[in-house]
Formats: structure tokens, sequence, C-alpha cells
């Protein structure tokens, strides 16, 4: 062991932990353990170059070492079948994430769909800068040799994420990855919690992002290659042994180590290449390996299991520094900080990154290269060993960039004095020097960023936020914002750039961030026609705010000539391009989704009604509608609840209406629905009507699509006998669905209107059933959905319950009442309103005499009189002649009659024996029910014999018709008509 080149760090490590544990073979084996694992990979004949995603280091290293070595072929660790996407990131600003999606599934759950990976790739990454090398250098092979998309879902234990942390919504930016799983080289960070909670509160940090940028940035920035290298691999050995041991994540790490070294042993084999002119770049965690598989010499016992029938697609997408943030777990403006330091590690070696040839934001002018300080190998050391001398380096202390810190103290004054701070350049002075207090408090060398961002919020913010953002999201702005990506035209996919192509009549930036308004005037230029088609088709596929209208509408049978849009493509650029993954047009894409919703397993009726409603409107044509129509003719055949009644109803009225008024007859699918829905709802209603889980809405609405299309069906067949069963063998026991069905019953005839308010009455004058009087209330309220008609006794009922209830009672009522029709009536709450605007009077002064009219109603109706004036009805007809003309017109009595008759009788007499159907009348509406014969013992004839039995009805015939007399009621002499 002491030929190796890490004898004498052995020999130390050993050292330490003979002194500092009992019992050396734990610790032992770690130390010694993790030194092995840095002897092993520095010694592999294939240079391995570890990296730690996003770290201004890493990629300040990788250009470095890319422009010495110049390798032949960069393996890199990622998808392998993500290759030929890298082309593209020409035509893109960054950040932006390589993306492999697939919607239809074949091989995994039908619950994960949709499958989506991501690899974020910013400039300040490691990745980058290999792939801008790769691509730009002529005779330089790009091989990714991580596992594929589908194996990242085939080795998913689901859903322990394995790959990522869970995101979090952090805000509209934090989404731009959506749910995809995240892939990104060197995943560097501790797997043993115990482990990082340590590291945080020994370094005086709050954070992880803080603790890398404190102790390893930083140090790291101005290392030779062999020291980077070999730090690196110490870091991921050491959070390698310390996670846990076992799992479903160290076998996916291990399995996924395993698939890189066959791939890379596989192209060395195919192409002959010498592994010394080959670069690996991996993370850290991953280029300490184990496992029997690593390096050019290792086994090949791996087999790589076949992909799945799931069809991928590929392509870019737009990210954010806070999407990456909330995606991999980092903290808020953590990648915005790396970028800045990235710039300032630039500036300050004069390293010449690489950046791919044409890559939006480029200059124009190419800069001089550069030429990179020159690293002096540490004195009195091996060569291959740098790891000992750097581990014994005591804290760099740095002169302090008093510049930099002055510039940051002065520009966040300037820009918390825009945002509605009191600061002046007392707070600059106060900043500057709580940096230096707070490094110095942390035992730092000097201000970090982190630092400067403590002491601005202490100083400027104090204890308020005036403004829209607070201090510590302004320095995040100040260090560089939340850079977004965005996706050039040519690297978009074909549906997207004929969405551009079909908008540019309207002749706006839509690839930009941000709201754009769209006017569009359709009388003037009907070619933004075909534009309105475009947008009202992304409103239905993309997210909300993507494409919003603020002036127009778009229903059956109705198009707007004006529209006005509020449109904000570049923003939901990720959506529009995963739209490009499911077809090559929008009117694909949206038929393979109304076709999808429509035949799903579990499709309601109306969510197939809804397809056909969506064809009409957006692709227009008979095909597609009806075929959609069809099915949902057999959903609705196949349901056995009436759960979706009510959408039911509104969509199936809302497609009859629009086919009765643009097409020349019916199309056959929808009188077969309605056919077929009326013997549906029929077979149904009686067990709705006692079922408890549906609810008096449903009911209402299945009675509501019965009466409205009742005409239609039995044009078409219908029975309405089956409805008059249904109805007849429905006996509900909850108090709305009771209401329901009196409405019903009226709706039918087998009920009056008459009757249906006695029933009101008397639940009213029931002391028990008077609490439950707002749920007949309620059914009464959605009866009008079946029976508008009805509207004037719902009013009636809900006046007659505040009229006569107690105030003990109504009191302790009204707020059941108002939330019953609140939550349960609220879309028929407006006929109701109409009807009382019309039955109550306008003005408040007229309130007082107002009589209701259903108590005039009431009062006109005869009662039965007791018998007072037995003489009072024979003398009622011959003193009243003219009253009695008149009530004989009104009984249907038209023929003529002389004033005596040929005996010599009175003209009421007369009357009476001229018309006995009349008088049978009469006599009945009176209430006289007992029989009397034609004539008399005596002979007198029908109406005399009629006044002398039934004296009381003469009486309450005298009392009826002295008011006719006194307002002078009498009869024409040609029709003797009452006027």
């Amino acid at each position: 062991m002491t030929g190796t080149p890490f004898a004498e760090l052995r020999g130390q490590l050993q050292h330490a932990a003979a002194e500092f544990a009992s019992g050396t073979d734990a610790l032992e084996g770690i130390l010694i353990g993790m030194v092995d694992d840095v002897d092993r990979a520095v010694a592999e004949p294939l240079e391995i170059f570890p990296v730690c995603h996003h770290s201004p280091a890493s990629a300040l290293a990788m250009a470095r070492r890319l422009r010495e070595k110049q390798p032949k072929v960069v393996y890199l660790e990622l998808c392998e079948d993500m290759t030929p996407l890298l082309t593209e990131l020409r035509n893109c600003r960054l950040p932006v994430a390589v993306q492999a999606f697939a919607s239809d599934i074949d091989g995994f759950p039908p619950d994960w769909a949709p499958l989506s990976v991501v690899a974020p790739i910013t400039e300040a990454s490691a990745e980058y800068q290999a792939i801008s090398y790769a691509l730009d250098t002529p005779g330089v092979e790009l091989v990714l040799v991580d596992r594929s998309s589908d194996h990242v879902f085939q080795w998913d234990a689901r859903h322990d994420q394995a790959e990522t942390p869970a995101q979090e919504d952090d805000g509209p930016e934090a989404a731009l990855h959506g749910e995809a799983v995240g892939i990104e080289i060197g995943d560097l960070r501790p797997r043993f919690a115990e482990l990082e909670e340590h590291l945080l509160r020994h370094g005086k940090v709050r954070h992880w992002s803080e603790w890398w940028h404190q102790y390893v940035e930083v140090p790291l920035g101005d290392s030779d290659h062999d020291t980077y290298r070999q730090v690196m691999f110490l870091i991921g050995s050491l959070f390698r042994r310390l996670a846990p041991g076992a799992g479903d994540r160290v076998r996916v790490d291990e399995d996924r180590e395993r698939y890189m070294w066959t791939r890379m042993r596989e192209h060395l084999t195919a192409t002959g290449t010498d592994p010394a002119d080959c670069l690996y770049v991996c993370g850290a965690f991953h280029a300490a390996s184990r496992v029997e598989e690593f390096g050019v010499h290792g086994s090949d016992g791996f087999d790589v299991s076949p992909r799945t029938a799931t069809t991928w697609q590929y392509g870019l997408i737009p990210s954010s520094n806070s999407a990456i943030e909330a995606q991999f777990g980092l903290a808020s403006g953590s990648v915005s900080i790396a970028a800045t330091q990235w710039t300032k590690n630039l500036k300050r070696t004069g390293v010449q990154p690489y950046r791919l040839e044409g890559q939006t934001g480029r200059k124009k002018t190419a800069a001089k290269r550069a030429a990179t300080k020159s690293v002096v190998p540490l004195a009195g050391r091996p060569a291959g060993d740098r790891l000992t001398g750097f581990l014994r380096l005591p804290p760099v202390l740095d002169t302090l960039d008093e510049a930099e810190l002055l510039g940051w103290s002065v520009e966040i004054v300037r820009a918390a004095r825009r945002n509605g701070y009191l600061a002046s350049t007392a707070d600059a002075i106060a900043v500057f020097e709580t940096s230096l207090l707070l490094a110095g408090m942390r035992d730092r060398a000097k201000p970090t960023p982190y630092d400067f961002q403590d002491a601005a919020v202490t100083c400027i913010e104090k204890d308020s936020v005036p403004g829209r953002r607070d201090v510590h999201r302004l320095v995040e702005i100040m260090m560089g914002g939340d850079r977004i990506g965005q996706v050039g035209y040519e690297a978009l996919p074909p549906l997207a750039r004929d969405v551009h192509d079909r908008l540019a009549p309207l002749g706006l930036n839509l690839q930009q961030r941000g709201v754009r308004r769209a006017l569009l005037d359709m009388t003037s230029r009907p070619e933004l026609r075909a534009c309105s088609d475009v947008l009202w088709m992304l409103r239905r596929l993309m997210p909300h705010g993507a494409a919003r209208p603020v002036m127009g509408e778009r229903r059956l049978g109705g198009q707007s000539i004006q529209e006005s849009w509020d449109l904000a493509l570049g923003t939901h650029q990720r959506a529009l391009i995963e739209l490009g993954y499911e077809g090559v047009s929008l009117e694909q894409v949206l038929e393979q989704r109304l076709r999808r919703s429509a035949y799903a397993p579990q499709a309601t009726t109306a969510e197939a009604l809804a397809a056909v409603e969506d064809a009409i409107l957006y692709l227009g044509g008979r095909r597609l509608a009806d075929e959609l129509g069809t099915r949902a003719l057999d959903v609705l055949a196949g349901e056995r609840t009436v759960d979706g009644a009510p959408e039911v109803l509104r969509r199936a009225r809302g497609l009859l209406a629009y086919y009765r008024t643009s097409e020349p007859v019916l199309p056959p699918w929808i009188e077969s629905f309605v056919r077929t829905g009326y013997a549906h709802y029929c077979t149904l209603l009686p067990m709705a009507f006692r079922d408890e889980d549906a609810t008096v809405g449903q009911v209402a609405a299945m009675l509501g699509f019965l009466f409205s299309m009742e005409g239609l069906a039995l044009s078409l067949g219908c029975d309405r006998a089956q409805l008059e069963l249904a109805v007849a063998q429905s006996h509900p026991q909850d108090p709305a669905k009771t209401a329901l069905l009196w409405a019903a019953q009226v709706q039918l005839g087998t009920l009056t209107r008459d009757e249906l308010r006695a029933r009101c009455d008397e639940l009213l004058a029931n002391p028990l059933v008077v609490p439950s009087y707002p749920r007949y209330l309620s059914g009464f309220v959605h009866a009008l959905e079946p029976v508008p008609g009805l509207a004037d006794v719902v009013v009636e009922a809900v006046s007659n319950a505040f009229g006569r209830l107690p105030d003990d009672v109504l009191l302790p009522w009204l707020p059941v009442l108002i939330t019953t029709l609140r939550s349960h009536a609220a879309g028929l709450a407006p006929l109701l309103v109409r009807e009382a605007g019309r039955t109550f009077p306008a003005r408040l002064e007229e309130l007082d005499t107002w009589v209701p009219p259903w108590s005039q109603r009431q009062a006109a109706l005869p009662q039965r009189l007791p018998a007072a004036a037995g003489a009072a009805g024979a003398a009622l007809l011959p003193a009243h002649p003219d009253a009695c003309d008149a009530w004989a017109v009104l009984l249907g009595c038209e023929e003529g009659w002389s004033t005596t008759s040929s005996s010599g009788g009175t003209r009421g007499a007369v009357l009476l024996s001229a018309h006995p159907d009349a008088c049978d009348a009469w006599a009945v509406l009176l209430g006289c029910e007992e029989g009397w014969s034609t004539t008399s013992s005596s002979g007198g004839t029908r109406g005399a014999v009629l006044l002398s039995t039934h004296p009381a009805a003469g009486d309450a015939f005298a009392e009826l018709l002295a008011p006719l007399s006194t307002a002078g009621v009498g009869c024409t002499g040609d029709g003797r008509r009452m006027h």
C-alpha cells in the first residue's frame, strides 16, 4: 500500500479512525474505502470527469479540460434516446430542458400517463460545455450512455421518485417542468439526513446550496484539474458510503452505472477507439462506483431489458431557474447565484467557455481565446496526489473584492427605492458593513452572495414590505433574476410552427413572453376568421391563460363578428410544444382528445354530449359529431344511475335547438337519443324518487327531459302512458321529492292547482311539518325546471309561509330557507324572482293597500250559506229579470224565453221551467245535493219545486246576484250576453 499515490493519506485516516473511535472497523472501513474509491477512479484508463449539476466550478473545470485534452469521444450521462435533440439547442435561449414525452402508453399502468422526462440545461453547467464542444468540434463524437427514457419508468418503483425530490408549487415559473421526472447530471447531495443536518449546522449555513457554494464552489474555482477530480471523487464516495444501504434507489443507482459502463464498452469495441482519447462525464455520485461492471475492463454480465411498446415523443421545452430549483429541491435563487458566479469565474480565470454556434443571444463577434491561468502543483507532493494537500490547506484568505460588494450595496438600495422602500445611502453603507460582519461571524474569508442577501434584508426591509417584491426577491433579481429560456421557431414541433404560421395575420410576436392583446374584426378582415378558429381551439386545448377571450363567444348556432383576445403563447410554450407530441395539427389533436373522452371506459353520457358539442363548435361538419352522438346514445342506454341527468338535459336541449334551427331534418342519432332517453328516464324515475343517493336536482332534470321533449318523443313513437305509470309508481319519502312529484302530477293533470294549494296550506297548518317546510319549498323550486308554469304557486307558497308563521317559528327557519334555496336552486332562482316581481307591487307605498291575488281568488269562491231567509229565494228571480238572463247565458242557456209563460207564471219561474239543465247545474253548484222530481205533488213546474224545496239556494243566489244588479248587469237585445 505504501507504493500507491494515496498511501500517506490512508495512513493518516487509519490513525484518525483509531484515535476518534473506540472500534476501528466501521469508521476505518468508511474512511479507507473513500480513498480506495478515489484511487480506483483516478487509475481508470478511460478518464472520468465527475461533475455536480449546475455547478460553476464543474463547468469551469470542464471547459478548461476540454481545451487541454481535446477528446475524440465524449460519453455523457444523459438518456441515450435524447441524442437527436441536442443539435436543436442552437435555436434556443437557455435555460431549456430536453424532454421525452408519452401520452399513449403501452407496458405501464394506465394511471401513470402521461409520462414525461426532462433534463434541464443551463449555460453554467458542465453538460452544456461538453455538448457545445462535441457538436461544434469536427471529428468529435458525442455519445449519451445513460438508460433510455423508457427505462427510467421501467426501473421506477412508483412512486418514490428516485430521481428527484417532489416538486413544490412555487409559482407559475416553477411549473414549467410540470410533473416530469427530472434527469440531471450530478445529483450530488447527501442522502443521509443526519449528515446533511450536521454539515449545515457546523457550516453555519441555512440550506445545502449555501453550504456547497461556501465549501466546494469557491475552493474549487481556482484548483487544477487533478485536484478538482480527486475532491469530487471523494465527495461522491462520502455521500455514497453514508447513504442508506438498501432499497430501490440503491438498486437503480447501481443498475444505471452497470448500464453506462456496458454501453461505453460496447461503443469502444464497435469503433476501436482508444480509451485515452475519450472523456466520460458523469455525476460524482456515480463516478465513485463499486459495481463489477466499472471500467473498461469490467465484467459484461449486465443484461439490458428491452423497451416497452410505448411510443415516445421528443422535444425541447422552456425552462427557468426557479423551475430547476423547485424540481431538484434547491434553495430559491441558488441557480441565479450560480450563474453570477459562473460569469465571475470566467472573468477572473480568463477561461474561454464553449458555446454552440448560432445560439440565441450569442454575440456576433467571437471573443479572442484567452489564456488560462496556470496552477502551480503543490510542492513536495507526488503528481498524482492532490487530495492530501487540498485537505490540509487552511481557508483561503483572499483579499476582499470591495468593488463587487460596494456595487451590490449601491444596486440593492437603488432597486429598493424603485420598489417603494425608504432606502438611502446610509442603508447602502449598512448593508456593506453588515455583510462583512456576517461573513466574520460565519468564519468566512469574504462575504458570499448569501451573506449579502441576509444583510440587505436586515438593513432595508425592516418590518414591512411596501411593494410587490421583498428584498430577498430583489437580491435574486439583481444577481441575474429568474432567467427563463425559450425554444426557437426552428426547434419547435410541426404543430407549434403551424400555430404560429396560422396566427401570423395578427401581427404579434407570440413567441415573446407576456400577454399580447389581439383585436379581430372579422367584418373588415374576413381572413381573421381562420385566426379566430385557431384561437378557440387553443383555448380548448391549452391551459387557462394561454388564450383568453376578452370579447366574443363561440356557441352553438352563433359566431362573433368581433373578438378580443389576451394571448400568452410564449409564457405557455411548454404546453404548446407538448401538443405537438400528440399530432401535426390542432384539428388532429382535438379530434383525438374528443374521441378519447367519449370512448373512455368510464365516460358518461354528459361527457359524450360535451364531445359532440365541441366537435360542432371547433371542427364543424357532421361526420365526427354524428359518430360521437351515436356513442352518447350507447352510453345512455348502459347507464343505471341518474348522476349526470342535469348535464344531459342541458346539453341535449342545446343540441336539439341547434339542429332544429340549422338543419332541415334532425340527425338520426338525436332522434334515437330522445326516444331512448324518454324510455330510459321513465324506467328509472320510480327508483330515483326512492333512492336516497339521487338528489332532487337530478330527479328534476329527469322530469325536465321527459316533459320538455315529450312532444318530439311522442311523435317518434313513444307512449305517454309509460310516463303516467312511472309517476303513479313513484312514492318518495323525502319532502323535496314529494313536492317535485306533486308538480309532476299537476303537469300530467292528475292533480289540480287548487288541490296543490290546499296541500301547501295543510303543510303550514301542521306544526309537526313546519320545520321541514323549507325542503318542500326546495322541491317546488326545482320543479320549475320541468314545470315552469308553477312559478306563481311557488311564490304563493313562500308568501303564505311568511304571512302565517309566527315570529318564533319564522325567524329560526329563515336562514334555513335562504341556504336551501342558495345551495339547491341557485340556477332556478331568477325565474322565481321574476314571478315575484310580477306579483308584488313595484312601489313601497303601494304595499299597505296591496291585496295578494290568491286572497282575491279565495274570496271570489262561493260559500255555503245557512238557511236564513226562506222566502228570499222565491222572490229573487222575478225581482231581477236582467240578472236572471245573464246567469242563463253564463250557464249556456242560449234559447230565448218569454216574459210570462202560457200559464201566466212569473218570469223567474218561466226561466227555470224552460231551462231545466241550467237549473240542475245551479243546484249542484250551490250544494243542493237532495234529489227532486220534475213536478211537485201539486203539479207545479220544475223551477217552482226547486225554489220551494231549496230555500237556502235561493237566498245564496240572491246574495250573489245583488251586486250584479246594482252594477247594472243586464242582457243585450240580440245575444243576452253579460256585460
